[in-house]
């Protein structure tokens, strides 16, 4: 039904715990290098802080994560961190947590549940996408059987949405529906309108739509 899921855009948040600041910067990437420019942004804006510790997930599958505890305890910041976005089944998706230590030691159960918590926190307020396919379809009908079409086009397979319409010798339509319906919005607007429409492919294009859980 989709090919990942994301985030619309960047989250800033933060929590404080035993008098150390945590701050997450939760933001959407498509490569490594943007990854990088944003690290190096936040490292020079908090250049007070102690740690700069991160995890982030590329490729529709996940296939490339990586992750950083940036001075904490071997697998008390990074890790965590990872997990939650692996839990939320996000990708193209990267955390920064920038730490500044309050003077109390929160030993390494109290570091897991802090990184774990403000990125967690933070995957929660943030604006979920799904990337799906999709197929523009160019469709043609005539004036009289636009009413009865567009009072039904919630109820058709594949979501279709209009994207253009023009009011030529006959109705001309643009239209992008979700490919896996392709076959099944055919067959269903050839028998709503009776035979009586002319459908032609313009090819499939990805986009990112909103996703409510």
């Amino acid at each position: 039904m989709f090919n990942y899921l994301s985030i619309q855009k960047e989250i800033v948040h933060e929590i404080e715990i035993k008098k150390s600041r945590f701050i997450c910067f939760l933001f959407p990437i498509k490569s490594e290098e943007e990854f990088n420019q944003h690290l190096l942004s936040i490292q020079k804006k908090h250049y007070k802080a102690n740690h700069h510790c991160y995890a982030f997930s590329l490729e529709a599958d996940s296939s490339i994560q990586r992750m950083s505890d940036d001075g904490e305890p071997s697998g008390t910041a990074g890790l965590p961190m990872l997990e939650v976005l692996k839990k939320e089944e996000l990708t193209f998706v990267a955390a920064i947590v920038v730490r500044y230590f309050g003077g109390n030691k929160l030993g390494a159960g109290g570091l897991i549940r802090a990184y774990t918590q403000v990125v967690s926190e933070s995957c929660q307020l943030a604006n979920k996408i799904k990337n799906v396919n999709q197929t523009l379809l160019q469709i043609e009908m005539d004036y009289a059987q636009l009413d009865h079409f567009n009072h039904n086009l919630a109820q058709m397979p594949g979501l279709p949405s209009v994207l253009t319409i023009e009011y030529l010798e006959k109705i001309q339509m643009t239209i992008a529906i979700h490919s896996d319906f392709l076959k099944e919005f055919d067959s269903y607007l050839v028998n709503f309108l009776s035979g009586q429409v002319k459908i032609d492919s313009l090819g499939n294009r990805d986009i990112n739509i909103p996703f409510k859980t």
